[in-house]
């Protein structure tokens, strides 16, 4: 019988690019490393869930963007071009001149985007969760949508268990202080400014004309109850990415995360198709 296998090192880092600190926690592993793109204002621990059930000697990479979590803000507002380009410098600090796995949910499954992208030699694979085009998408409920516009539920973590039903859907409807338990994880918490620039990077972007341009092999992960990002989204990406599958679930925005023991296989799967 073969030994149990057991998670790699673990390293927190802040490590300065471009004028900032970004703060980087890096599992290593063997084979091909997995990026972790977080959800706008989130700070990398939100993830543990999923990388729990992810396989344990795998290398995983998960940073805070810029105004969030433990990182530094940028001094001026930016666009996703910049954070992918933030993104590579950060990946050579580390070391790992390999191609990539990369896994953007929500806002970060814009940074993926464009990361793949940028530096297409870079990414070897890409994972779409919860996501969208940017400004050109199919739109959210206008109500649900206004309150992403600050950062309170991060800050207020009993007032995010109480919107978390009618905001992220899925799971969380019938379990609102998951959502609470989540945000609890967070050790840091990013500031308002940088909340704001993330918010206004994602209202200049959009991939959806770049779309066909994107030859890695693209895995689709969708919920059919996401109020914030509704799944025809995700079939119209499916439509224009020319490598993509597409897997849809009954969970909401976040089920990635409150439902990791289901979606974390699936993830798994993709990442080992040939």
């Amino acid at each position: 019988m073969s030994a149990p296998q057991t998670a790699g090192p673990v390293e927190y880092r802040h490590i300065a690019i471009l004028g900032q600190r970004i703060r980087v926690q890096v599992r290593w592993g063997t084979g091909v490393p997995l990026v972790l793109c977080n959800g706008i204002g989130a700070g990398l621990e939100v993830l543990d869930p999923l990388v729990a059930h992810l396989a344990p000697t795998t290398t995983i990479i998960r940073f805070d963007a810029p105004g969030s979590g433990g990182s530094s803000n940028s001094p001026l507002p930016y666009g996703f071009p910049y954070l992918a380009h933030l993104l590579g410098r950060l990946l050579g600090a580390l070391g790992i001149r390999q191609p990539v796995d990369i896994l953007g949910l929500s806002w970060g499954g814009a940074l993926a985007q464009q990361f793949a992208l940028q530096h297409p030699h870079r990414c070897r694979k890409l994972i779409l969760v919860s996501t969208g085009t940017g400004m050109i998408m199919m739109p959210g409920h206008p109500a649900r949508l206004r309150k992403m516009l600050t950062p309170r539920r991060f800050r207020d973590h009993r007032y995010a268990a109480s919107i978390a039903g009618e905001l992220y859907g899925g799971t969380v409807r019938t379990e609102p202080a998951i959502v609470e338990q989540l945000f609890d994880r967070q050790p840091i918490r990013g500031c308002r400014l940088g909340y704001f620039y993330q918010l206004l990077a994602g209202s200049v972007w959009t991939s959806i004309f770049a779309l066909p341009l994107i030859r890695q092999p693209t895995l689709i992960i969708a919920g059919r109850d996401d109020p914030v990002v509704p799944v025809a989204n995700s079939r119209i990406m499916h439509c224009l990415l020319p490598h993509s599958t597409l897997h849809l679930h009954d969970g909401g925005h976040v089920d990635l995360i409150t439902n990791a023991a289901e979606l974390a296989p699936v993830v798994e799967r993709f990442r080992k198709r040939i």
